[in-house]
């Protein structure tokens, strides 16, 4: 099913994607002025949707942004909007705009918040990358200032990683690193970033700039129910150019094996036994777990 043929969900009420439209002075559009999750979809459930919701929810308030609808007036909106389109395998992006208001900043000329639930499907990267990895480079472009944009905040503004992605790609690469304001690694252009080393998982620290991913999260939770030691160390380009291993963690993307950094091979330039191991394990909890579409039979 192709994007357009999608019923697209704006204020409790359903559209074919194609007549799907929003007012040109919602301040989502004007300014960027709203919060994003995106959601996978895996066997009928919805994985990790009540972790999302509440990341939503966590965002919007560090903007003042008031959501319509209660937490579980949420969870029950998307688990409705899935349902309309029958959805089994797919993608959910749940949107908060500050909604309809004025030309000027202010937000508080704009009366209510508006939801918006697009349903679609997703590949990110063929088989092939995750069979053989991906090659990324870090960029000039640094991620955004806590005391500017917080990286904590899933906001619409994303212009701060459109620019990286697109150094990326003048480059011949489909993701780059991007560092802090300090040269430490923050996170890549819309994944989180992990290394090995002798058997160790690492991954930057929130405080670097680094996204509080939901994927992160269940990736750290795996690797330590596996015995591996879990830390969050400031890593530099150094540590990335000689760890053993190294693969990306998203909602989108799942877990992504990288092979190159800056023209620099990692490990044997191949995913490694950790990485691998970890791909498995989250292919099998993605399936098996989650919050269910449609009614169980009896």
């Amino acid at each position: 099913m192709s994007d357009r043929n999608f019923k697209v969900y704006i204020d409790g009420k359903f559209y074919p994607g194609p007549r799907a439209k929003i007012s040109v002075y919602d301040h989502g559009l004007l300014y960027g002025d709203g919060v994003f999750e995106g959601i996978r979809v895996y066997n009928g459930r919805v994985f990790a949707l009540r972790e999302h919701v509440d990341r939503l929810f966590a965002s919007a308030k560090a903007i003042l942004l008031k959501v319509p609808l209660t937490p579980t007036e949420m969870v029950e909106a998307v688990v409705k909007t899935c349902r309309v389109n029958r959805m089994r395998e797919g993608y959910i992006r749940l949107i908060v705009t500050r909604g309809a208001g004025t030309l000027g900043l202010n937000p508080n000329n704009c009366e209510r918040g508006s939801v918006i639930i697009i349903p679609g499907p997703i590949q990110l990267y063929p088989r092939e990358t995750y069979e053989n990895g991906l090659a990324i480079i870090t960029v000039p472009t640094t991620r955004n200032l806590h005391n500017a944009i917080n990286p904590a905040i899933k906001s619409l503004n994303y212009l701060n990683n459109i620019l990286a992605k697109i150094e990326a790609l003048n480059a011949g690469c489909d993701e780059a690193v991007m560092l802090n304001a300090e040269g430490y690694v923050a996170e890549c252009t819309g994944d989180n970033l992990f290394i090995v080393r002798e058997g160790e998982l690492q991954t930057p620290p929130l405080s670097a700039g680094a996204l509080r991913g939901i994927t992160r999260r269940v990736v750290m939770d795996l690797a330590r129910q596996q015995g591996w030691r879990v830390t969050e160390p400031h890593l530099t380009r150094y540590d990335l150019y000689t760890a053993d291993e190294c693969f990306l963690t998203g909602t989108a993307a799942e877990i992504v094996p990288v092979s190159r950094i800056d023209g620099r091979t990692i490990g044997s330039g191949r995913p490694g036994p950790v990485t691998l191991k970890l791909m498995e394990l989250y292919r099998n909890l993605t399936r098996e777990t989650g919050e269910p579409i449609f009614p169980a039979r009896v």
